[in-house]
Formats: C-alpha cells, structure tokens, sequence
C-alpha cells in the first residue's frame, strides 16, 4: 500500500511538472484589472472520480485547489435521495466546495412528476445549472415551464457522433433557439470536434447560450477513445478560451476527464497545470 500511494505522489508531481513546462509561451494580452473576476473558472465534473467516493472527492478537489464541482448522482457524489443528497451538499459547503451545476442528469420521459424531481434534486443542491442528457425534443415545452418556474438554466450536453438528436451543440441551438433564455447549451469540446463541428465557432454561436463547458482533449479528432491529458491532444486550448472570453461566458469550465477512471490524478492534474499556463500566457490570473 505505502508503495503504491508514494508512486501515485510521483506521478502527480511529474504529471504537474511537465505540463507547468509544456504550456506553451503565448503573447500576453491586456491583464484583467486588480482585484476584477478572472475570466475562466476551472471546475471538474464529478464524474471523473467515479470510482472514488465523496470523501476522496473533496481530498482530490482541495489537492488540485477548485472549489468548482459539477455533482452527479455516481457513487455518493450528489445522490438523488433528499436525505443523502443533504449529507452530501454539508460536506461540501464545510469544505469550500461549491456545487454549481448537477449532471449529466437525463430526461427521458416527458412528465411532470419526472422533470420536478430533477429540478427540485438541483435547487436542493443550490445548483443553479442542470446539465442535461438527451431530453426528449416533445419534452422540451414542459422543461422550460420548470425552467422558468424554478430559475434554473438548462445546459444541454451534446455527445457526438453517436447522439442521433444532439450531436453538436449546433443541434441543441435549433431545438431551443426560440425557447426561455435559460434553455441552452453545455458543450463538451471533445464530442463537438468529433461530430465536425468547429469548437470555437460552436462558443461563438451559443453565445448568452452556454452555461457550462465540458473540457477535455483528444489525440485524434475524431475518436472518442483517443482522450489524453489536456494540452497533449489537438484540441486548441487557448483559442477555446479566447472564445469564452469573447463572449463574456460566466460559466465554469469545468475538466470532464474519462480515461483512467482508477487513478485519475495524474491526468487531472496535468491537465489543470496546462490550462493554468495558458491563461497565465494569455495575461490572465488562472482562477479555480
């Protein structure tokens, strides 16, 4: 056990090195002013520690110093059940840590018992984002009644080439475009490169849209199974953030990584070291 731990702190600290070097030396643009917001907030989604239980979660999340957290009903991140959610949303206040969106979290029925549920699983949570999986299109007029009952944005996950409604995050803008304000999208930048689309035209496009950002990076642009580290993909990272800047996105940005599901760390804390030394490049203060 005390062989396995130490070689786990060997590699995160390698992992941590090497992406502190590997961001790469960027033009700096104007700084944001003393004291103002820095312009990306970097979160994880939970899921990415799916195989680990809350406890371990809030170690990991202070380990890699973000208090951002976007909760899934995996394990006991952000349990359905009032009682075990409550327990959940304590530990995390106590630590620091903030809940700002619960997800992926699916639609499947277009039901008012089925819908109210969810919604209320967030507002207990103190989300102010649900990050939906493939809602039925006919349930749409009935999510945005709670919507706008509960003031809740809804941030539609698109999952690319396999996804036969939401491909692209192109996809979710026609089905909500003329819809509440708060019917939108949540991209995942790995699945809207696989289905074709140009990530930073899909930020552009989504606009006031957007409320949540899944990142990741891919060694190959179109496959899934390729995902790495962030900064040792394709994906263009900084452009990527140039286009949520743009945009004044007030979102999180929140680390979706999904390969090495049994020790995930070092991964996790290489791709942090590397958007940090991006933005850091780009003259900006790295928040999260």
């Amino acid at each position: 056990m005390e062989s396995s731990i130490c070689r786990r702190t060997f590699l995160r600290n390698v992992a941590f090195a090497a992406a502190a070097t590997a961001a790469p030396s960027l033009p700096a643009q104007p700084r944001a002013e003393s004291g103002g917001t820095p312009p990306i907030r970097l979160g994880i989604a939970s899921y990415t520690f799916r195989e680990f239980m809350r406890t371990q979660l809030i170690a990991d999340l202070r380990e890699l110093r973000t208090a951002g957290l976007n909760a899934k009903d995996v394990k006991d991140h952000l349990p359905m059940d009032a009682d075990d959610e409550a327990r959940a949303t304590f530990d995390y206040r106590t630590n620091g840590i903030h809940v700002h969106a619960v997800g992926t979290v699916y639609f499947p029925k277009d039901e008012d018992a089925d819908i109210r549920a969810k919604f209320e699983y967030a507002r207990r949570a103190g989300a102010k984002v649900i990050v939906a999986g493939d809602p039925l299109p006919e349930a749409l007029p009935r999510i945005e009644r709670f919507v706008q009952e509960y003031d809740i944005q809804f941030a539609i996950h698109n999952h690319g080439p396999e996804d036969k409604i939401y491909r692209s995050p192109l996809d979710v803008l026609k089905a909500v475009g003329q819809m509440d304000r708060r019917m939108g999208c949540c991209i995942d930048v790995g699945h809207c490169a696989r289905a074709g689309v140009d990530v930073v035209e899909a930020i552009h496009a989504a606009g006031p849209r957007l409320f949540n950002v899944h990142m990741k990076d891919l060694a190959d642009m179109k496959e899934k199974e390729s995902q790495v580290a962030v900064g040792q993909g394709k994906l263009p990272i900084r452009e990527i953030f140039q286009a949520l800047i743009a945009i004044k996105y007030a979102g999180w940005v929140d680390l979706e990584y999904e390969i090495h599901g049994e020790d995930p760390m070092p991964g996790v804390t290489e791709s942090f070291a590397y958007m940090r030394g991006v933005l850091t490049g780009m003259g900006y203060a790295a928040n999260g």
